[in-house]
């Protein structure tokens, strides 16, 4: 597994409006925050489609914030007019770094997606939401986790999965996006991943939770850990490695490249229920966390 080493440093400019941390970073709650970015999202909105220069560019730009080349980092993410900024999150009192697309703040967002950084810990693990608002509360989740364990890294996609022309912005199921460009990167340096995803009570009415190590294997040991805490919650598992289940994610595109480079990834698909109920997403996000704390190792002492 790899290891990623971030530093933060004081932006030398100001993002959206907030109210300032008593070091003169803005104190932000990342949950509305995040709620506030993917509120516009619909199936109708605008998508535009990066071209490989754009999203290669943005990808390295991420890569260098891992390694702590900050100046480095904003440099090449400004030729695509992406951004950082650093926040702290006023839930936890933690450093974040946040990746945005500056076109966002315009009449015509790109839908490009957007990123968190823990500062304050080594980046050993990632979270990723490919599908905000179109898996209602998915985005919501993903800060949970974020928030749970240190070291990690989230990636949101940028516009509703249905945006744009034919399935253009369904990031799960393309390689051509800035989100599996992003991810793509972390699995180049040996950061494994859950993605999470929603699915209607209807399309698999016996369970809460579907758990599946995607199109690979080397998340099993994980996936079998994190299963395992789902069930002490409460919540019923289906277990993909041990039966068949619907929504198993064989062919999401970050899975299969995860797979590639045998790095762990974990596709878990949850209903309404653990999404939309703050006590039953509590529990879902302490699941996870145990997973995510296993990755982070070290960086607990951080």
């Amino acid at each position: 597994m790899g290891t990623v080493a971030v530093r933060g440093s004081h932006d030398k400019g100001k993002g959206p409006s907030a109210d300032e941390h008593g070091d003169g970073l803005p104190s932000v709650d990342l949950a509305q925050s995040v709620a506030a970015y993917t509120d516009r999202f619909a199936p109708d909105g605008a998508f535009q489609p990066p071209s490989r220069t754009e999203r290669e560019t943005i990808a390295a730009g991420v890569g260098l914030l891992l390694e702590g080349r900050r100046e480095q980092a904003e440099q090449r993410l400004a030729e695509v007019d992406f951004a950082l900024r650093t926040v702290v999150d006023g839930s936890t009192g933690r450093r974040f770094a946040e990746v945005y697309d500056r076109v966002d703040q315009g009449p015509s967002p790109r839908g490009w997606g957007r990123v968190l950084v823990d500062l304050e810990h080594p980046v050993r693990w990632s979270v990723q939401v490919p599908h905000p608002v179109a898996d209602q509360d998915t985005e919501l989740l993903g800060v949970r986790v974020l928030r749970s364990a240190p070291g990690g890294l989230l990636v949101i996609a940028g516009a509703h999965r249905k945006s744009g022309e034919g399935n253009a912005a369904d990031v799960a199921h393309r390689r051509d996006t800035v989100f599996h460009a992003i991810c793509a990167e972390l699995v180049r340096r040996g950061v494994p991943g859950i993605q999470l995803h929603g699915f209607a009570q209807k399309s698999a009415p016996h369970y809460d939770v579907i758990a599946s190590t995607g199109a690979g294997e080397d998340g099993l040991t994980d996936g079998r850990r994190l299963a395992d805490a789902l069930g002490d919650r409460d919540f019923a598992v289906c277990r993909a490695w041990a039966r068949s289940c619907p929504l198993a994610g064989r062919d999401n595109v970050q899975g299969r490249t995860a797979a590639d480079a045998r790095v762990p990834f974990l596709h878990v698909e949850f209903a309404p229920g653990p999404r939309k109920d703050s006590r039953q997403a509590a529990r879902a996000a302490e699941a996870l966390a145990v997973v995510t704390r296993g990755w982070a190792g070290s960086a607990l002492a951080g």
